[in-house]
């Protein structure tokens, strides 16, 4: 089923930079005036597009989702092309149409062993999760991360759940993450454990391959490209396995925005 989608206007509240110490990798916390979007689930998602973008830029953006509050919408994002560095310009005011909230969230299993593992901007749907989850102490986090910690907002998620972290800076840190995630994905999987996992997409490879390996109960939300976000434009597609719920839909595209962004990790091929 294809969640209700509302497309409205809302203003820039604030634009919060993090990392200042480290001017050449720019991230922002994006904070907007809030929508009617009553039923939102954390790992879902969003499209924006500034009025700034004019005719350069047609097509919306897809934002992770922080957190929706009756006060306010967080979103966070890292400068990474035109359409984020015109978003690093918005100031307090500015008007920005988005549509959601867009795609399936993630799993929720109050008294199941959770572990989330998180790379780089994949920290950002993991936010709202621990903020709603209603037994956090169930809850814990790896984090693997290049840019320095200051760069992300992880203290959103400290504040709630244990978290470990893991900066690769030389090769064998890269090593490392790979022992440790594979450690964390066995223990989990030992004892029917729920692993949620979001980043970019060779570290989504190397979780669902320990996935089947130990076979862990795993769900990935991808960070596919998308230019609609409602499933028109078959940009974001992503191919099912045996194990798609929907035979008519086995082994074929199926698309990203509308059927995920989170699946379970034994029901897609990663390419």
């Amino acid at each position: 089923m294809v969640p209700t989608t509302d497309c409205c206007e809302l203003s820039v509240l604030d634009l919060v930079p993090f990392g200042l110490a480290d001017p050449v990798h720019r991230y922002f916390a994006l904070r907007l005036s809030p929508p009617n979007w009553p039923d939102w689930k954390p790992g879902q998602f969003l499209m924006i597009r500034p009025k700034s973008f004019g005719l350069e830029l047609p097509w919306g953006r897809p934002l992770g989702i922080c957190l929706i509050r009756p006060q306010h919408l967080i979103c966070f994002f890292q400068v990474a092309g035109r359409g984020t560095e015109l978003m690093a310009q918005l100031r307090p005011q500015d008007p920005v149409q988005v549509w959601g909230p867009l795609g399936n969230g993630f799993a929720v299993e109050p008294d199941t062993p959770t572990l989330l593992l998180a790379g780089g901007m994949g920290i950002v749907p993991f936010i709202g999760y621990v903020a709603q989850h209603p037994k956090a102490w169930n809850v814990s986090m790896l984090f693997g991360h290049r840019d320095p910690i200051e760069c992300y907002p992880v203290d959103s998620i400290n504040e709630h759940i244990p978290v470990d972290t893991l900066r690769e800076t030389v090769p064998g840190d890269l090593d490392n993450f790979i022992f440790t995630l594979q450690e964390r994905i066995k223990e989990y999987a030992s004892q029917n454990g729920l692993i949620l996992a979001c980043g970019p997409l060779p570290f989504l490879k190397t979780v669902q391959s320990f996935a089947r390996e130990y076979h862990a109960r795993v769900q990935l939300s991808l960070e596919n490209k998308m230019a609609c976000g409602v499933g028109a434009c078959l940009g974001c597609v992503v191919r099912t396995t045996d194990a798609w719920p929907d035979p008519a839909h086995r082994n074929a595209p199926v698309q990203c925005c509308t059927q995920g962004p989170v699946f379970w990790s034994n029901q897609i091929e990663l390419a």
